[in-house]
């Protein structure tokens, strides 16, 4: 109906006239849908609603007649699912639309207008196996507990028993074993269920060859080394599993999938595709952070993803820091790194890296020079570690005048990281450990450097709306002196790493002396810092957290009469988002002498 071309006072009319028609067509709409579970336990009950098409569909407002007759029609399958899923074989499911059961309605027949659904659903009996029987089983294969005379006959189970009996056979290098036929039968009267399934394992294989399809810039010879398939060596899947692993992980390709050859090669061997899509070649990335006493901190790189066409990464990454702070100058730091994946094993990567800065800290000033050649294994998804050759160059000037600290050192660092998320994590934990010998040159003491930092959460209900979160925090410089040890090596607290609530770095210790002899404060010898959070959800996008830290460096032994501690304490909001949340916490100084006044923090991710 058009009301263009009419009086004022026509289309008065005829937009009455469109709401009536429209009140009309409202009416022809779903009026009442009725959904019943006779004599049910709970927690089948919220199965069976969960299962229901049609609930969906009303919680959605798809409520138009075609769609609603197709949804009646689906309703019965996907209840039965649900029953046969919770071991219920002997249902009674009636579907009723308008009055008439659903699945007596020819296709042709859809009604052109639906008043009322009715759904009723008698589970009856709960079955149990009388019989759960799988062969021939490798002999290291474990079956779920469920399967099992007895047990409750849920469908889940079976699938699990005959997925773990395929398992341990491709385990073993049977690639092709399958289940080739199953007995399934179900007693009514005594509610018991019958299961015998038949396995065959296949002949052991071994790995063949990989063919690459979706290749564009990288060479074909770097992606056989990068995904480390073992030719010729007996099929495991943990092994496909691992080079899907180091492709992705390569950064090189938006997608690598491994697919295995239907058929068998002569003699015993099975080849395999990778299929890839493969990545811009270049990235450009910017972040943004501001602390009240912190300043603002800009960061910035440029990436080339596959620069000698073998996966190689280049990387020249810049920072500028401590932009407004109230303590100390701005920060400036630039960056180039080279990485090459697949060097000497599959699971090993090699890297070099050249860092120049200029710090301008609260107690001295450094021009900064460090290069770096380091080797990264990866031994799992989880546990990674890191060894190499450091050169670093620090001319320091301090109250004590200038100073200029060389040192060779050898870096090792583990990594343990079980955390579900690394921007949001709400289980398990994360481990980093490092020891730094040095050698120094000059004024410079030779010495160990040890840094620790670990991280648990545990969510406190079933739905992960309350989480604790935990960290701790320990570092020290042993056989090194205090002016002999360079002064980025040094520990400090204070700020968004470490106690927030206290201005950044604030808290060190008062030993060295100036040329005057005034005592003036440096990093110390010694660190402790540890923080506790309560994360609560609000709602699936907000989040509330009230958070708690502290921290202590010492000089000469942790807790020693030299040292001291401070303390801070807040809350903050959590705004959810694809690339993890965005932080915001408000903290004050509840022990201590080394700030006052409120503290605000904005980032994105976790705090930890």
């Amino acid at each position: 109906m058009y009301c263009g071309i009419i009086p004022s006072w026509g289309r008065f009319v005829c937009v009455a006239l469109i709401l009536a028609v429209c009140t009309g067509s409202a009416s022809n709409a779903l009026e009442q849908l009725e959904f019943g579970v006779q004599d049910s336990p709970r927690a089948l009950e919220k199965d069976i609603r969960a299962a229901s098409i049609l609930l969906n569909s009303q919680k959605t407002g798809a409520t138009a007649a075609p769609d609603l007759f197709a949804d009646a029609r689906a309703e019965y399958a996907n209840l039965l699912n649900a029953l046969y899923a919770r071991g219920y074989y002997s249902p009674v499911i009636h579907v009723f639309v308008d009055g008439v059961e659903a699945a007596n309605i020819a296709p042709l027949d859809a009604p052109s207008e639906i008043k009322r659904i009715k759904v009723t659903v008698d589970p009856g009996p709960a079955f149990v196996f009388s019989r759960a029987q799988i062969a021939p089983l490798e002999r290291r294969t474990a079956l779920p507990l469920g399967f099992a005379a007895g047990q409750s006959a849920q469908s889940g189970v079976i699938l699990e028993a005959v997925t773990a009996g395929v398992d341990g056979w491709r385990n073993t290098g049977h690639a092709k074993a399958a289940a080739i036929a199953q007995n399934l039968t179900a007693d009514h009267d005594r509610a018991t269920l019958s299961a015998e399934i038949t396995l065959d394992p296949g002949p052991r294989l071994r790995f063949g060859r990989l063919v690459i399809e979706g290749r564009d810039r990288m060479r074909e010879d770097r992606i056989r080394a990068i995904a480390g398939l073992p030719e010729g060596e007996v099929f495991s899947p943990l092994e496909v599993a691992r080079a899907t692993s180091r492709l992705r992980r390569s950064g090189v390709f938006k997608s690598a999938t491994l697919t295995e050859d239907k058929r068998v090669t002569t003699p015993g061997l099975l080849g395999f595709t990778a299929t890839l899509v493969e990545e811009k070649r270049r990235r450009y990335t910017f972040g943004a952070e501001i602390a009240s006493f912190e300043g603002l901190r800009l960061t910035g790189a440029w990436l080339h993803r596959n620069l000698l066409r073998g996966g190689e990464r280049l990387e020249i990454n810049g920072a500028i820091t401590n932009i407004g702070v109230q303590k100390g100058g701005t920060d400036y730091q630039l960056g180039i790194s080279f990485d090459r994946p697949a060097t000497f094993t599959p699971d090993t990567s090699l890297g070099f890296g050249l860092t120049v800065a200029h710090l301008n800290e609260a107690d001295f000033t450094a021009d900064l020079f460090g290069a770096t050649a380091a080797l990264n294994h990866v031994f799992s998804e989880s546990l990674t570690a890191r060894a190499g050759f450091a050169y670093n160059y620090a001319a320091i000037t301090d109250p004590a005048g200038r100073e200029t600290y060389r040192t060779l050192s050898l870096p090792i660092s583990v990594t343990w990281d079980r955390r579900d998320s690394k921007t949001d994590a709400t289980k398990r934990f994360y481990i980093q450990a490092e020891v730094k010998p040095f050698l120094g040159f000059g004024i410079t003491d030779s010495g160990t450097r040890l840094k620790l930092d670990l991280r648990g959460y545990k969510a406190l209900d079933k739905g992960q709306r309350f989480l604790l979160a935990a960290r701790f925090q320990a570092g020290a410089v042993l056989g090194a002196s205090l002016a002999g040890t360079p002064r980025d090596d040094l520990f400090y607290s204070g700020g968004g790493g470490t106690v927030r609530g206290q201005p950044y770095q604030s808290l060190g210790i008062n030993f060295l002396k100036d040329l005057s002899g005034v005592s003036y404060q440096t990093g110390g010898k010694q660190f402790l810092a540890a923080s506790l959070e309560a994360r609560t959800k609000v709602t699936e996008k907000i989040g509330i957290v009230g958070f708690v830290d502290i921290g202590r460096v010492d000089f000469d032994g942790f807790f020693k009469d030299a040292g001291n501690w401070h303390a801070g304490a807040g809350l903050g909001v959590r705004y959810a988002t694809g690339v993890g949340p965005i932080r915001l916490d408000l903290a004050v100084p509840v022990g201590g002498k080394t700030g006052e006044g409120l503290q605000i923090y904005v980032g994105l991710g976790q705090s930890f």
